[in-house]
């Protein structure tokens, strides 16, 4: 007697269909498990065993075999029990053998015959969807496989009521999809007294989607403006909230299906890893970089951060995934994020100028700062330098614009470019209508410069203060000054801003760029 019920195999946030076929054949009283599964996957049998005894049933005195096909595609994780767990009774008699041929199944087994949830429901009901089948997974996971729309799903808390279903002695009734949830409310702007030039960096990176570096000692605010970031930004549109729920969902943090429709704000530690940064490890989970994706990723303290760690961040700042390889696999997870860095100009923290000056300035600055690599900088398109909050700033009173006032003109610039992209056909709404990844047609038809302002942006790239990505990045980011400030075409002005916030110089050496003798910030 044979037996087959479908589920599926991760790679990344997709998922792949697995057919687990068991037969029962004469012969010695043996469980076997094949198709490369991991250490998970080969305890399956004892857990199946187990949930079994629980319910009062015995394994057929018979050899057993299942088999994970395609047998070449790696099997990892503890989804696998419940599949097993069906064929095995179909092919028992215990359910009628047609019963399963219309569904897909995944979740762990306890011994006592309950269904635990797992990690993956919404990518694995967004697979069986596209095979035409109804998707079976733990009763903890229904609310968050439902929002993946017109896929039928069933909920069991356990084996008994899965099999009274099947039998018609029991009706589940799908679950409903979890709650949409605003998030936590956001940090006002308000509460940071001074560095104004600051606070125009951060609305100019809001508006854009550009990546952001911030330098100053400590105190001066570093964190808290990168903190009040989120609430800059607009909601997640349904396509992005859809992507980040995915990669969520795989990486096991959705909650009783509750998703938020705030972007997502990451904040490593600077011990991470590399592959708790970019993805990866013994199964190849999502990193910080794409747990971040369609939000927000801040690095504190820069430079503690390891360098190869730091550096694996170069490719997916530039193509806005990652693929994370391995000797037998290959797993592509989403990254696009906005990358917010805070650093202090040297180890003591406060640089070469000022009360408490580094005594070993310029080296000491130099050297430290020399941990971060020339090609990361360069994808960072605008650098901050904030001088320490003094008491001046502090009896100020709360400054009249807050979070509220900046978001405004945030949506007013995106919706000009989304109103851009859309006039060449691109999808509207989305983050890749973003000024601070334009590229190929949209990128031409945002760098409308006047004639000086083509004419200053050729000379800093003759003086070689910018490269050929640095070019790019302040084509980008002048049209995002333009945009904020309504205006129809980049202007000199606007290259001049642009220009000034592109890091060329270590902070205590002249770090707003000149060219014969013109300063760049002045407008």
């Amino acid at each position: 007697m044979a037996a087959r019920v479908v589920t599926v195999a991760f790679e990344g946030v997709e998922a792949r269909r697995v057919d687990v076929e068991v037969q029962l054949t004469t012969g010695q009283n043996l469980f076997m498990l094949v198709g490369l599964g991991d250490k998970a996957v080969a305890e399956s049998r004892e857990r199946v065993r187990g949930a079994f005894a629980g319910l009062g049933l015995a394994l057929p005195g018979k050899r057993i075999v299942a088999n994970l096909a395609p047998a070449d595609l790696p099997k990892e994780g503890s989804h696998y029990d419940l599949p097993i767990a069906l064929a095995v009774m179909a092919a028992m008699g215990v359910i009628p053998l047609d019963a399963l041929d219309d569904w897909a199944a995944m979740g762990e087994l306890s011994l006592d015959g309950r269904i635990a949830p797992t990690a993956g429901a919404l990518p694995a009901a967004m697979a069986a969807g596209a095979m035409g089948l109804g998707l079976i997974c733990p009763e903890a996971c229904g609310p968050e496989a439902a929002w993946a729309g017109g896929t039928r799903i069933l909920a069991p808390r356990s084996l008994v009521s899965l099999i009274n279903h099947f039998r018609g002695l029991q009706i589940l009734t799908a679950p409903a999809p979890g709650p949409v949830v605003e998030g936590e409310s956001p940090r006002d702007l308000r509460d940071v007294k001074g560095q104004e030039h600051a606070k125009r960096a951060l609305e100019i990176t809001a508006a854009g989607g550009h990546n952001l570096l911030f330098v100053g000692p400590p105190g001066s605010g570093k964190s808290m403006l990168a903190q009040r970031l989120p609430g800059l930004l607009p909601p997640l549109t349904s396509a992005e909230l859809l992507e980040t729920s995915m990669v969520h969902s795989v990486a096991g943090l959705i909650a009783k299906g509750t998703l938020t429709r705030a972007r997502p704000y990451r904040a490593p530690h600077h011990s991470a890893s590399m592959a708790a940064l970019t993805g990866g490890g013994l199964k190849a989970k999502p990193g910080e970089v794409s747990l971040a994706h369609n939000g927000v990723l801040f690095l504190d303290e820069l430079p503690e951060f390891g360098v190869q760690a730091l550096d694996s961040l170069r490719g997916p700042l530039e193509t806005g995934e990652v693929m994370v390889a391995r000797a037998n696999a290959h797993v592509r997870y989403p990254a696009r994020v906005q990358l917010i860095a805070a650093m202090n100009p040297c180890r003591c923290g406060h640089g070469g100028a000022g009360r408490g000056a580094c005594g070993k300035a310029p080296r000491c600055q130099r050297d430290y700062q020399g941990r971060v690599s020339g090609p990361l900088m360069d994808r960072i398109d605008l650098a901050v330098d904030m001088p320490a909050v003094t008491a001046a700033d502090l009896a100020l009173p709360p400054p009249a614009e807050g979070t509220a006032e900046v978001a405004v003109r945030v949506a007013r610039a995106r919706q000009l470019q989304a109103d851009r992209a859309a006039a060449l056909a691109a999808t509207p709404g989305g983050i890749d209508v973003l000024n601070g990844r334009a590229e190929g047609r949209f990128l031409d038809q945002i760098a409308d410069l006047d004639e000086a302002g083509r004419s200053l942006l050729a000379r800093a790239a003759e003086a070689g203060q910018i490269s050929a990505r640095g070019w790019t990045r302040t084509l980008r980011l002048a049209r995002t000054i333009a945009d904020l400030e309504g205006a129809p075409s980049v202007r000199r002005l606007h290259v001049a801003e642009a220009l000034a916030h592109r890091r060329t110089a270590l902070v205590g050496e002249d770090a707003v760029p000149r060219l014969s003798g013109v300063d760049l910030t002045a407008r």
